[in-house]
């Protein structure tokens, strides 16, 4: 069995990284089926321990265990959203439900259980350290909600609640995927093409003659395609006809339309939140995240929305004015508000998207968000060649601190293809982890940019650069990782404070320092001008309303559906929360439920995507406290940064990590007036 496949070998390339070089399909099912067979035994051996239950031999032994079947599934996991064809596909579906059973079975083990509460118990007369007290607490808290004190009826319910949930959500996901991969937008002559900037061309002439169109152009249903093409396409039919499939991503009536997913997916959840003691599955999520219940969700939401649409609703009306004044004889409609806000910015601003984007370029923003790793961090970043990759675009970086000591690998994905998930995501191929000797992180950053004709630049908007920042962040998050126990390092802390690291890191990226070293402009190599960053800062609350509407809808709706049963079809219920929060018809959902894989392609995010908001009300307190000493690089705040946020994982309490950081708990003024609204 272990003949020529790779899992079964100690890796030999340069920091263990995984040998993408040798890596073939037909090796991953068996390496899977020894990693679970390897670590039942693992599990078996802690829970049959005829010894009475310590720390070391039940809590640090289970932190030792599963590294066989770590080391298979973080390479296909990462596969599978970044080059997810059908071989792979179909094996994500066969494993879902086997993998589920493994997890709930370890989970549910009664004697396991009973080894970890007994050290539960006993924890303050153990003489631990903090990092061992909280992964003491951690971990049973865990096993508790995940059902382990339940009696057995309502265990094994669990875990077939569990085994199906995990085979929906893959099913959802590979749902949404089909519908973007298979859709394009065929552009076909210069009359489709009115509007479009130079620099969209050569990746919409590439996509189209990859599809068999050569000689034409199309856009796929990347979000960035589809928000450039929404913001500078002139034909409005066009406009129409991409948004509108845009938004049906997983709701075609066919094989892939996600609703009945959706409905099975909440009647389970809230089944399972259920048999734990919770009234909703909200309540039970909440229960475990820096906000604690729905009432501090809902207030910080309402807060928000309540100013952010007040906002929106005047721009409403300056837009459809401007409609008028152009001489057009329609009403404002979604696919109608990117493109009319850009040319309001550009009245008002005297800044457009088409005259930014030449100073921003793939390459130098890299460079950007690594030099900001430099000086807040000192790390230093060479580009590695001899390390293999998965796919011909991902570029490998070796992070090495100020005195020339390894830190982590980085692995930037960047350009978009059609078995690539939409979206950007980081994820790591190996976590950071002391235990046994010191284990370094390889990080991964996942972004779906338009990738442009060969040897011309990838220019890109300020909004992707944003993502690049926000992606590296949470890499930054993964890389600066220093404990001892896998379970608590780099990202595993609750979903409200996880962004935290990345949102946080997005507000060096328009720094004045930052822009003028690396905002060059790709032809003649000249730093943006002085009078452009003015009117970058100047414009930087423009269009919040349509952000904060468009983002807090998806909120709401997420929190509504996971409140209570859902007794009508998603999309009446989606409609319902829409009419009670009033929302404007012109602002579509970020993520409408049919294809918001956030909550349904697994749970991460699900009673959750108000994270990103919760962490907006941190990120621009946190980034006032820089800007409180003068410098934005201040390296006394960096290094409490450093030592409480990104190295700490989850050592402490959300709250506390946050309050030794900065002295106190968040404000939420900052970001009122970050976004205009006070």
């Amino acid at each position: 069995m272990a003949n020529g496949n790779p899992f079964f070998e100690t890796w030999t390339t340069p920091f263990g990284a995984a040998p993408f070089d040798r890596i073939r399909m037909e090796h991953f099912r068996p390496a899977y089926d020894a990693a679970l067979i390897a670590h039942r035994a693992e599990i078996d051996a802690i829970a049959a321990n005829p010894d009475a239950a310590t720390f070391a031999n039940t809590i640090e032994a289970l932190e030792r265990s599963g590294a066989a079947l770590e080391k298979v599934s973080s390479v296909f996991d990462n596969l599978s959203g970044t080059i997810s064809d059908e071989p792979i596909r179909a094996l994500d579906r066969e494993l879902s439900p086997i993998l589920s059973r493994h997890y709930s079975a370890i989970n549910l083990d009664p004697k396991l259980f009973a080894r970890v509460d007994a050290v539960f118990q006993a924890r303050h007369s153990l003489g631990l350290n903090a990092e061992q007290l909280r992964l003491v607490e951690r971990s049973h808290k865990g096993f508790v909600r995940s059902g382990a004190a339940l009696n057995d009826h309502d265990r094994e319910r669990h875990a077939a609640i569990n085994e199906r949930l995990s085979m929906l959500g893959t099913q959802f996901s590979q749902n949404v995927l089909k519908d973007e991969s298979d859709y394009i937008l065929l552009l076909d002559g210069e009359a489709d093409l009115a509007g479009l900037p130079p620099e969209f061309l050569p990746g919409a002439a590439a996509l189209a003659s990859e599809r068999g169109h050569a000689g034409k152009h199309a856009v796929s249903l990347s979000r960035g395609a589809v928000e450039d093409f929404l913001t500078h396409s002139t034909r409005r039919d066009l406009r129409e006809k991409l948004l509108n499939a845009f938004l049906l991503r997983g709701q075609g009536g066919g094989e892939t339309d996600n609703r009945a997913i959706i409905a099975e997916t909440l009647a389970l959840r809230q089944e399972r939140a259920r048999l734990l003691g919770y009234k909703s599955y909200a309540e039970y999520k909440l229960d475990d995240t820096m906000a604690g219940d729905t009432d501090a969700v809902y207030e910080l939401m309402q807060n928000v929305w309540r100013p952010g649409r007040e906002q929106a609703l005047k721009d409403r009306s300056r837009l459809q004015a401007l409609i008028e004044q152009e001489g057009g004889n329609f009403e404002l409609a979604p696919h109608d508000w990117r493109h009319y806000s850009e040319k309001l910015r550009r009245a008002d601003y005297a800044i457009d998207d088409a005259q930014l984007r030449p100073y921003f370029d793939l390459d130098r923003m890299i460079e950007a968000a690594f030099y900001v790793a430099g000086k807040l961090f000192g790390l230093v970043f060479e580009e590695r060649r001899d390390i293999p990759v998965y796919h011909g675009d991902v570029r490998v970086f070796e992070a090495r601190d100020a005195h020339g000591k390894h830190v982590a690998l980085f692995f930037g994905d960047y350009f978009s293809r059609s078995s690539k998930h939409g979206g950007a995501w980081m994820s790591a191929f190996r976590r950071q982890r002391n235990l046994d000797g010191e284990q370094r992180p390889i990080i991964v950053n996942v972004l779906n940019i338009a990738k442009p004709a060969a040897g011309a630049p990838a220019l890109i908007s300020i909004t992707e650069a944003h993502t690049l920042f926000h992606e590296f962040g949470h890499a930054l998050h993964g890389m600066l990782s220093n404990l001892t126990y896998p379970g608590l390092s780099g990202t595993a802390v609750s979903p409200d404070f996880v962004e935290l690291p990345s949102q946080l890191y997005e507000h060096w990226l328009l720094t004045r320092e930052v822009l003028t070293r690396f905002a060059l402009h790709h032809e003649t190599g000249a730093p943006i001008p002085d009078a452009l960053i003015d009117r970058i800062h100047a414009a930087d609350k423009f269009n919040q309303g349509f952000a904060t509407v468009e983002f807090c809808s998806s909120a709401f709706v997420d929190m509504d559906a996971h409140m209570a049963d859902l007794q009508d079809d998603p999309l009446t219920h989606e409609a319902a929360t829409l009419q009670r929060i009033e929302n404007p018809a012109e602002i579509p959902m970020r993520h409408r439920s049919p294809h918001f894989g956030h909550i349904y392609s697994g749970e991460g995010y699900a009673a959750g995507y108000y994270s990103y908001l919760w962490s907006a009300v941190l990120d621009q307190d946190a980034f006032a406290a820089f800007r409180e000493t003068g410098d934005v690089f201040n390296p006394e705040l960096a290094q409490k940064l450093r030592d409480n946020i990104y190295a700490a994982g989850n050592l402490r309490d959300p709250k506390e990590a946050y309050t030794r950081f900065r002295g106190r708990l968040p404000d939420v003024k900052p970001l009122l007036e970050a976004r205009g609204f006070a």
